[in-house]
């Protein structure tokens, strides 16, 4: 299936965010090793997790770009834990407006540009079915 624009700038972004997680992974392991940590059971659990979130959202991102369904869909769920992330960042004792603006933005447009890739799939496989696209 040919992708359209916003499934490839949607893919291109989702990926780049899951690069953005796999950066923090390398942090992590960076603070593991330099023994900046409390409990190594812990820092080791939460660097396995992190990599393997990263993992998931660099396939979203690789199957958003092969205009495949469950990429779209973890894309979408993506953009949302990162708006809880932000909401969460732009509240508290600990609030960083910022860091929660800086992660909301870029989660909105590529929330959109899921939407939008949603829209034209659904378009786009009516009119494989035989049926009149849709205006």
């Amino acid at each position: 299936m040919k992708t359209t624009l916003a499934e490839w700038l949607a893919g291109v972004l989702v990926t780049l965010e899951g690069v953005g997680v796999l950066a923090l992974a390398v942090w992590q392991a960076v603070e593991l090793a330099g023994g900046n940590t409390d409990s190594v059971t812990s820092a080791i659990a939460l660097l396995v997790l992190t990599l393997l979130g990263a993992a998931a959202v660099i396939a979203f991102g690789v199957a958003t770009l092969r205009a495949r369904s469950w990429g779209r869909s973890g894309g979408i769920v993506t953009q949302l834990l990162i708006l809880a992330v932000a909401g969460g960042a732009a509240t508290g004792a600990y609030a960083h407006p910022l860091v929660a603006l800086l992660l909301a933005l870029p989660a909105v447009v590529v929330f959109v540009l899921l939407l939008v890739a949603v829209a034209h799939a659904g378009r786009r496989n009516r009119t494989a079915e035989g049926d009149a696209p849709v205006s």
